[in-house]
């Protein structure tokens, strides 16, 4: 036992280019510096996928070394290469072509055709992830103007996970903004309760005392148009008695 972990170690010293190599993966990847397997491709994330079939079970026989090992996220392995790791299929993608090129011997074309693909799989778009990230709900803002290092984002990019309609962080759903008012230095307000907020402790002095000026005003006002009304009413007879 003592004798395979220290040809273990001497193996993986030699594979990781020394002492640095190594611990810096035993840092990052746990036991995978001590895994040895047979290289399947890689992907353009700089992810190198292995594969032993003797020397682990199924299950462990595949896996991955990530490209940038110090901020490795499991969203920037392609869905082709996840398909084969967790052997839905055992084609790894670098094969493909070779695969479809293989089984076009079998395909018997029913009638003539000018199309330019000579096969069932179709024509297939490129596609491109940000930052190789094939999961963009971790494409996303963590606070305002301050981007997201983890993924790379920078201060002020759009979000790249998707919102559904009518969602408030979806630009198509949200509506411009009118304001209403000014109250003077780029205080502009869109509705009272905003302007309020946007008030100084004296303005808003200012304007309870107006406020209530203007209350005391039309008090004086009813009780004046009250004194006329009576006036009017003993000019015309009102509270006499008749016979009296």
């Amino acid at each position: 036992m003592v004798y395979g972990v220290i040809r273990n170690f001497q193996a993986a010293l030699k594979y990781r280019g020394g002492w640095k190599g190594l611990l810096e993966h035993m840092y990052t990847n746990g036991d995978y510096p001590f895994k040895f397997g047979t290289y399947m491709g890689g992907d353009g994330a700089g992810n190198r996928y292995y594969e032993n079939r003797v020397d682990y079970p199924f299950g462990q026989h595949r896996w991955v070394e990530p490209g940038d090992i110090h901020n490795f996220d499991s969203a920037s392995i392609p869905p082709e290469w996840h398909g084969w790791m967790t052997s839905m299929n055992d084609a790894p993608p670098s094969g493909e072509e070779a695969y479809i090129a293989d089984r076009k011997k079998n395909i018997i074309p029913l009638c003539e055709s000018d199309a330019n693909i000579d096969h069932n799989v179709g024509h297939q778009e490129e596609v491109y992830n940000f930052h190789q990230l094939h999961n963009l709900s971790t494409v996303r803002s963590r606070g305002w103007n301050i981007g997201n290092p983890v993924v790379g984002l920078p201060p002020g990019a759009k979000d790249s996970y998707y919102t559904q309609p009518g969602s408030p962080y979806n630009d198509a759903s949200i509506r411009p903004r009118v304001n209403i008012g000014d109250l003077g230095g780029g205080r502009a307000y869109k509705s009272q309760k905003w302007a309020d907020r946007l008030r100084t402790v004296d303005e808003k002095a200012a304007l309870e005392k107006a406020k209530e000026a203007t209350a005391q005003k039309a008090i004086e006002s009813e009780k004046a148009s009250a004194a006329r009304r009576k006036m009017a009413m003993a000019q015309r007879g009102a509270g006499t008695v008749a016979g009296a």
